[in-house]
This record gives C-alpha cells, structure tokens and sequence, in this order.
C-alpha cells in the first residue's frame, strides 16, 4: 500500500487579510514553518509520496529565504516530493525553482507539458506540468492519454476544470475522462472540493493548507491519500495553524457582550474572528469599538461590525413635533429611500448620533 499526501497553494510570503503590519508579519513567519509542519507529518504518519499542485509561493519572485527554508523542510521528509508549479510560482528565470537548491527527493515538473516519472517500487507513473507564465490558456489534458502499461497513473497539475474563461490551466471533463489517470491531483482553487470523478478519473482540490482572509474560512489542510491495489482512497485532514472565522450575534434585547460571550465557541484564542453583530437596538445602539477592546484578547485577531438597526419604536417618534421629531422624519425618509444594506446602516448610524447629540450623550 502506498500513502501520499495531497497538498497545494502555500502562497507563502502572501499578505494576510484584515490584520495590523505586526499581525501580519507574525502570520508570514509563521507561514514559513508551514514545510517543517509537514515534513513531521509526513515522517510520523510513514507518507511515501507528497504530491504539491502548484502556488506554494505567491510569487514566482519569492524571497530566497521562503524557498530555502522550504527546500530544507522538504530534505526533511523521508518520501518522494513532486511539485507542478501554478500560476503564481510559474516556472522561469528567478524563480526559486531555478535559484534555490532542491534536495534529491524532490521533483520540479519544468516543462509546459505533461512530462512524466516512473516509480518502479510502487508500479507507479506521475504524469505532471509547469505554468511557464503567469497564464495557461491550453489544457495540457488535451490529447492526452496515460499507456496502458499495467502501471497505475497519477497526474499533478494546477488548473481549472470546465472555467468560464481560458487563463489559469483550462481542463475539460472529457479530457479527464479520457486520461486513463486513476487520480488527478488539483491545485489552484482555495476552497477544498469533495473528490469527484471524470469517467474513471479520481480528482480533487485539497484548498490551501492556511486561510489568509475572511474570504477562506473555516478548517484548511490537505488531502491524505491511499493507493492499493489499483485504488485510490481520500480523507481530508485538517491541518491550519489558524482559522478565519465569521460569526453572527444577534443582540436583539440582549446586551451586546453576554450574547457574543454566549456565542462564542471555546477555542478562540488561536485564531482570527469577525463577529456581524445584527438585530435591533436602542437609539444608543453598541459600542462596537469598546466591544472588540474588551474581547481582544480572546482571539489572534479580532474585528467587530456593527450591522444592527434601530428599532421600529425609535423611528416612530418621527411624528413629536420636536426638532427630535423633523431629524427623525428626514433620516426616516432616507432610510427607506436606500437601495442598499449599506446605505441603510449608514442613515441608522447618522440617526444614532444625531439623537445622541440632540440629548447630550456620548456614543464613544
């Protein structure tokens, strides 16, 4: 039985979403131990070979130390590494492909073709393909056909299946299904996908291994695979240092910080929150500032909205004949007359400190 790990999309050296410069400096060095991470992976779970489909540099112009530490942590790993460079760590000159020295065990797909190594112990063939620029319009499925050698056929590739448009490595599901390929190992899609099959083709994308955004939440790892007897078996392992999270609260007649505090899962500390507070309020509505200040420290990263809306009753004293009466009725006008969400939390916001003003109080 032969185990591999499916892995891509480092993007390592990468900016991080919605942290501070030292928050974010923090996160790229930790990125950086991401290799070793997996190197004792690899080691303690006995990992024969470790597929990598592509973008484990943001950049095909990463700094030397990323692909020298990364290079390290591969000469690390007891198993056989190959790699299929993407759109974003293409293959070319100064690219760390070219300037850093890669241990023995490692095996860089350089040519903008399927290219392919065969693996004698394991009866085994890795058909895979280099990005040469930053754009691949053909499929380098196209045409393709694994030999019908008796030995099992993977691919390695960073690509895009069926897209809309032709420009990250454009495969068709036919081609798959024609491959002769018992698995085809994906990069380039940040979000992992539940294997699926293209005629007698296993594939999958595994996402990447560390959220960077709010827009890549929840758990990150890789896929762990199984070869036997010509069979290919998946189980996604979870393997982020860190999450990116987003959490809504519902403070409707609720104080604000017991409901997010009820809200709030155990494990917090490690990682990065957005937490929507939503509902209606007071006139006084949060103070979502001194909020996040109180709860900081319960998280890596924290960062609180204020999406709620003020109550129905409030707005109904649009009709005193007051002063507060005319500002409620204007803003009220402009409420409804918003297109969208954010125009409408923007006249709420307007009308909260407006009444505040008008009664003397500090919204913070």
């Amino acid at each position: 039985m032969l185990k591999f790990i499916h892995a891509a999309d480092f993007h390592l050296d990468s900016p991080f979403g919605a942290l501070t410069a030292q928050q974010a400096a923090a996160r790229r060095r930790e990125s950086r131990e991401l290799g070793f991470r997996l190197a004792n992976y690899v080691n303690q779970q006995g990992i024969d070979l470790v597929l990598l489909a592509g973008d484990l540099f943001d950049s095909s112009s990463a700094f030397r130390e990323t692909g020298e530490q990364l290079a390290q942590a591969f000469g690390q790993m007891r198993a056989r590494v190959f790699i299929s460079p993407g759109n974003h760590d293409w293959y070319g000159p100064g690219s760390p492909w070219l300037t850093v020295d890669w241990p023995e065990n490692v095996t860089i797909f350089r040519e903008n073709r399927l290219t392919a190594v065969d693996l004698p112990d394991w009866n085994l063939s890795i058909h895979g393909a280099a990005f040469t620029g930053n754009r691949q319009a053909e499929s380098f499925l196209a045409g393709f056909s694994a030999p019908e050698d008796g030995r099992t056929h993977f691919g390695l590739l960073h690509g895009e299946v069926d897209p809309a448009e032709d420009r990250y490595g454009p495969i068709r599901r036919e081609e798959i299904a024609a491959s002769g390929l018992t698995y085809l190992a994906l990069g380039h899609i940040h979000k992992r996908t539940e294997p699926f099959r293209c005629g007698g083709t296993l594939c999958a994308w595994p996402g990447c291994p560390e959220g960077r955004g709010f827009d890549e939440l929840g758990e990150k790892g890789f896929y762990e695979g199984t070869l036997e007897n010509g069979a290919v078996s998946l189980q996604f392992i979870p393997f982020a240092r860190r999450r990116y999270e987003i959490l809504e609260v519902d403070v409707t007649e609720k104080d604000p910080r017991a409901a997010v505090e009820a809200a709030l899962p155990p494990d917090t500390a490690q990682h990065l929150y957005r937490i929507l507070l939503t509902g209606e309020t007071g006139e006084g509505g949060v103070n979502a500032a001194a909020l996040q200040e109180a709860l900081a420290d319960r998280f890596c990263a924290l960062d609180i909205r204020d999406h709620t809306r003020m109550a129905e009753d409030i707005w109904a004293r649009a009709g005193e004949d007051s002063l507060r009466g005319l500002f409620l009725r204007e803003l009220r006008a402009k409420w409804k007359a918003a297109v969208t969400e954010e125009e409408r939390e923007t006249v709420t916001r307007a009308a909260r400190f407006g009444l505040a003003a008008l009664d003397h109080r500090d919204l913070g």
